[in-house]
């Protein structure tokens, strides 16, 4: 199936912050003011998210309407979790944020344990949707109990609260882009990070003065949020900025045949220099080559390569150029995952083909075994090569 998730984008931060809002004031709103009670709201709302997750699940592409129902459902359903711990069981708020983290470290574990990455721009089978929906639930349960603990529970206050999540915000939005800290790493700690700020925000917003908030109330607050929200899903519906590339990709008119090669861990070998040839001798064509880096890959796979990416690269330049009878250009990936630096590279330049060579064994170190079917959904003519 296509990617079913969205696109990493400015947009999607926007509407996480708000969803998380929206979590927090929206489930109060049901318990308390609509007096429905926390076990009502629970049964409700879990019902609900059943229901759309399953919808979720049934389409085959990602949907901006359906995905951030599902977003604000969970964000719900992840509140209630959390409130109804403490409130009609009395478990402390401490209890839930450890018992919480170590649930959502459980989730990461068996999901890299089985599908060797926790890339968002991967989940393009059942079996990752439901990784990816299941460490969503407990990032929101977590949240909410985090941000309570701040800021009741510690007496930090709602304001404040909102400050030190955001100021931890900055901080790995600083690690990443500054000193290049792993993108998946950096992704997920933010997503974390977002609920419990949210959640203040929520709180501040809607807590009467006299409890340090603004007073507008959660009902006032709720339906602010989701104007906002359903203002910016439609928008995004339309506009399809936040749809991760899926389509062909076309060389402008009057540009030459370009193929991109991309390598794995090893050298290039005998097979893929001869499918270089092959194509060279077809006809007039420029080649670049895609080689991963070492440095991404402990994260991804738990094994860093001994040679660095440039090293790799300035070794797959002269065979390659030699099999092409003509320059060959390439780069450095910059992701963990082969894809994510395929389709990047593709946005770069106006290729016309794709030659992969892929690891003889179900396991690769950059290179996923489902990767030559997931670049053919690309649009262009692939040639996948065994490495031997």
């Amino acid at each position: 199936m296509l990617n079913k998730v969205p696109e990493i984008t400015v947009y999607f931060w926007v509407i996480k912050v708000l969803c998380t809002t929206v979590g927090e004031t929206f489930a109060d709103n049901l318990n308390e003011n609509l007096g429905l009670g926390l076990t009502n709201t629970s049964y409700i709302m879990g019902a609900v998210l059943i229901a759309v997750i399953v919808a979720q699940f049934r389409a085959r592409r990602y949907v901006p309407g359906i995905y951030w129902l599902a977003v604000v459902l969970v964000s719900v359903v992840g509140t209630l979790v959390s409130d109804n711990l403490v409130e009609n069981y009395g478990v402390t708020l401490e209890a839930t944020t450890i018992a919480f983290s170590a649930c959502l470290i459980g989730v990461f574990a068996t999901w890299w344990w089985s599908e060797r990455t926790l890339s968002v721009h991967t989940i393009v089978t059942s079996r990752r949707e439901a990784f990816y929906w299941l460490t969503i639930l407990f990032t929101f349960a977590l949240g909410t109990s985090a941000g309570d603990l701040l800021s009741e529970k510690l007496a930090l206050g709602y304001l404040p609260t909102v400050g030190i999540f955001a100021g931890a915000i900055a901080v790995v939005a600083f690690l990443h882009f500054v000193l290049k800290m792993n993108a998946i790493l950096s992704f997920w700690i933010a997503y974390i990070l977002t609920r419990p700020l949210g959640a203040s925000i929520g709180d501040y917003l809607a807590s009467p003065k006299a409890e340090g908030g603004l007073g507008l109330g959660t009902t006032v607050t709720s339906v602010i949020f989701l104007s906002t929200i359903l203002a910016l899903v439609v928008y995004l519906a339309i506009s399809k900025r936040d749809v991760i590339r899926t389509g062909p990709v076309a060389a402008p008119p009057g540009a030459g045949p370009a193929v991109l090669v991309v390598l794995n861990k090893v050298a290039p070998t005998e097979a893929l220099l001869d499918a270089v040839r092959r194509r060279a001798e077809a006809g007039p064509a420029a080649f670049r080559v895609l080689v991963p880096n070492p440095d991404n890959l402990g994260f991804d796979r738990g094994d860093p390569a001994a040679v660095d990416g440039q090293s790799l690269l300035a070794a797959a330049l002269p065979p390659l150029r030699a099999a092409a009878g003509d320059e060959v250009s390439g780069r450095v990936a910059e992701s963990p995952n082969a894809y994510d630096d395929i389709a990047r590279e593709l946005d770069l330049g106006a290729y016309t083909e794709i030659i992969l060579e892929t690891p003889p064994t179900h396991l690769s170190h950059w290179l996923h075994v489902d990767l030559p079917q997931r670049v053919a959904q690309l649009g262009l003519p692939t040639e996948a090569v065994a490495a031997t």
